[in-house]
């Protein structure tokens, strides 16, 4: 295994110091150091990172592997300074057995590019109708620790209230895609002023506030974990901050593009604009901006949803809703937060690595710590062209726009998965 010397970076921020990785972990930091048989980067000007770590990611193999694969996700994710990434159970199989959280897992680490963490789902085929095998999942090779039908909501109550004390015997979490179903029948959009202009069926803001509140007195009443899915509306951060006073075990996430793009998007009638839940209005993207500085939202977790070009080049009405995200979060949040790099590190890193359980992730480069980290170049500016990304699709909502920061290099446990923004293999 190379070791590698690098030489004058800041750390989440800090004054530039020198970090002197070996044998997958950074075993010296400090001014000046030297290892003759080390190689040397020059990271001046540029910012380490614990590794990124996204709890939502949609890698669609097994059964679209036309839309991505494990390691076509996988480099993307590497490419936007990730270093862990948690695989959502919506594939063909679903991720509902512990056979396929096992395939998925494996598949990751033959792509070995960042760790990937399957989610298994909640129900059997996510139907909602009867609760998947948890336990065989969670004692598996995988390790499955969360468990979501993210794309359908747990909508039935009784059968929520089940999964929670389920999961509760091993510090399991549940991820909830909160949508009345009811409420969102025909759904195209968010209900509002755009929706009515556009003659586009809306989807009602309250249709996620009902099931948060719903399920946070439910995660109360069992003392148990839940979290929530892409949070994108201003009443909904009221119920998690009224939640999160009482005490209630529920974390949160918010989407990048759900703190930057608004209902507007919608009149263009691109369906690379369609997403679940849909995009809002400028009013939530600013509660939602507030509630991630303040932390009544724990992380920012990309959604990334890629789709083949027939299901998203297509009238709106039958476009498959979805963006990507892997290669474009940091630099959305960069947008939004600016440099706070403590804050960023929080929310990207080491709040999501938590709640995943990820022993191994989320940690500051430091003496001592497993060398999974990121250096940023922040006085980049990059322009997005969709036929550079690494992803197997192109939905990306940023195309041709102009980003600040740029991912120069990407560690797995000491070894560069990325090097001078390229990926290494």
């Amino acid at each position: 295994m190379t070791a590698y010397l690098v030489r004058n970076v800041s750390v989440v921020g800090a004054a530039p110091t020198d970090l002197l990785i070996r044998d997958g972990v950074v075993v010296e930091t400090g001014a000046g150091l030297a290892a003759p048989d080390a190689t040397v980067l020059d990271a001046t000007g540029l910012v380490a990172l614990p590794g990124l770590v996204d709890l939502h990611t949609h890698l669609r193999e097994p059964g679209r592997e036309d839309a991505e694969t494990v390691e076509s996700g996988s480099r993307a994710a590497a490419l936007g300074g990730y270093t862990a990434v948690c695989a959502m159970a919506n594939t063909s199989p679903v991720a509902d057995t512990a056979g396929v959280v096992e395939q998925v897992w494996r598949l990751g680490r033959e792509a070995g590019l960042v760790d990937v963490q399957p989610i298994g789902a909640v129900t059997v085929g996510l139907a909602g109708e009867r609760l998947a095998e948890l336990g065989a999942m969670a004692d598996s090779a995988a390790r499955v620790r969360i468990f979501s039908d993210d794309g359908h909501c747990v909508a039935d109550p009784k059968l929520m209230r089940r999964a929670l004390e389920y999961v509760k015997a091993f510090d399991g979490v549940i991820a909830q895609h909160a949508e009345e179903p009811r409420l969102t029948e025909g759904a195209q959009m968010h209900e509002g002023e755009v929706s009515t202009r556009l003659g586009l069926t809306g989807w009602p803001a309250v249709a996620e506030e009902a099931i948060i509140a719903r399920d946070v007195l439910l995660a109360e009443h069992v003392g148990s974990r839940l979290h929530i899915c892409h949070v994108s509306t201003a009443g909904s951060v009221e119920v998690l901050r009224h939640a999160k006073a009482r005490g209630v075990k529920v974390t949160a996430e918010v989407t990048p593009h759900h703190l930057l793009l608004t209902d507007e998007k919608a009149a263009t009638y691109d369906p690379v604009y369609k997403v679940n839940p849909p995009l809002r209005t400028a009013a939530d993207v600013a509660a939602l901006r507030a509630a991630l500085a303040e932390g009544v939202i724990d992380i920012v977790a990309t959604d990334h949803a890629p789709h083949a070009v027939e299901d998203k080049e297509c009238e709106w009405a039958y476009a498959r809703p979805g963006m990507l995200g892997l290669e474009t979060a940091l630099s959305i949040a960069l947008d939004v937060l600016g440099p706070q790099w403590d804050l960023i590190a929080e929310r990207m890193s080491r709040a999501p690595a938590r709640i995943a359980g990820l022993d191994s992730h989320g940690l500051d480069p430091a003496p001592g710590v497993p060398a999974n980290l990121t250096l940023v170049d922040p006085a980049a500016r990059r322009v997005v062209e969709p036929a550079e990304l690494a992803s197997r699709s192109r939905n990306t909502p940023y195309a041709r726009m102009t980003l600040p920061g740029r991912i120069v290099a990407t560690f797995l446990r000491g070894e560069p998965t990325v090097l001078d923004g390229k990926a290494v293999k």
